[in-house]
């Protein structure tokens, strides 16, 4: 049987790029987007449904009509935004995944990707080379979700057999999606100020290290763990996912090699208590012996791609 991929939630920051990825190793005929909002007509270049993620018979109806046999559940309200309506934040994050989990335990669907994050972890973490097993005691309600999720995951493979499997993101970079309400989103937002302003203020502090991955390594590490065969998947929960990981002020000194006269400023608001909580760095050695994870980006090439790409878009060059 072929693959039918379903994306709920295509319309985030790695939906739009992932629907693309997807359509170009399967077919844009076997790839099914959706999201609660309408598609800007000529975005996805594949099939487009609108979806609430909450709407557990309409996500049925749409497997069966369509022969769905992946999905890549990707809708989530972010750690920022999540920390301002907590109740809709663990409505959406955990409700839209046991939906997803039973058409698979029920035999509806074959595969799950379920992307879960850093924010799983928490103030008593091992912040330095975060372990793949450690201490995990998050305070957001987005990493609390992310957190139960991974339980959910596990939980629904040991005891139905359930397919599924994720990576915990660090925060990621794209050029393409605007900044989405992330903790981390400030290493996408310093690019697009300075390409159109030369100047940008920081919410979190000059000194505050996070991991990082560039989108283009975050698609090849959900196809490559698709992709994988399910004896080679040794981490039922998420596994750690790692590329580069900075502080503010070191990217800044790179942003300033490539857009001269740029200056930053500093401005913490309540996404640093966030930041604090979570890794400086993760230790990936899972998924490299499991499925054989490599990134190909640092924050050199990173960057100097963010920034040709931004003067392109905003007509700067």
């Amino acid at each position: 049987m072929g693959k039918n991929a379903l994306v709920i939630g295509c319309l985030g920051q790695i939906g739009t790029e992932l629907v693309a990825q997807l359509a170009r190793q399967y077919g844009s005929e076997n790839v099914l987007a959706t999201d609660i909002r309408e598609a800007p007509e000529g975005l996805l270049g594949t099939p487009f449904r609108t979806l609430n993620a909450l709407d557990a018979p309409a996500l049925e109806r749409i497997v069966e009509e369509n022969g769905i046999t992946d999905v890549y559940h990707l809708s989530a309200m972010l750690s920022a935004v999540g920390e301002k309506k907590p109740m809709d934040a663990w409505r959406l994050n955990m409700d839209s995944l046991l939906s997803v989990l039973n058409l698979a335990r029920d035999g509806k669907i074959a595969k799950i990707f379920w992307p879960s994050s850093i924010g799983a972890f928490g103030p008593h973490t091992q912040l330095d080379l975060t372990p793949q097993y450690t201490v995990m005691d998050p305070d957001t309600v987005y990493g609390i979700s992310k957190l139960s999720g991974e339980l959910w995951c596990r939980y629904y493979n040991e005891r139905y057999g359930v397919d599924v499997r994720s990576v915990r993101f660090p925060g990621i970079i794209s050029w393409k999606a605007a900044p989405g309400g992330g903790t981390t989103d400030y290493a996408v937002d310093i690019f697009h100020k300075a390409v159109t302003q030369g100047s940008y203020e920081c919410f979190l502090r000059e000194d505050t290290y996070l991991p990082m991955i560039y989108m283009p390594d975050a698609l090849r590490a959900i196809v490559e763990l698709m992709d994988a065969p399910a004896d080679r998947i040794s981490v039922r929960t998420s596994y750690n996912l790692a590329s580069m990981s900075f502080s503010p002020a070191e990217l800044a000194r790179v942003v300033e090699k490539l857009v001269p006269g740029f200056t930053i400023t500093y401005a913490p608001d309540f996404r640093q208590h966030i930041a604090d909580t979570w890794p400086d760095a993760l230790d990936d050695a899972y998924a490299r012996q499991d499925w054989g994870w490599r990134p190909e980006y640092d924050i050199e090439t990173m960057a100097a791609d963010m920034v040709e790409n931004l003067k392109r878009k905003y007509n700067r060059d």
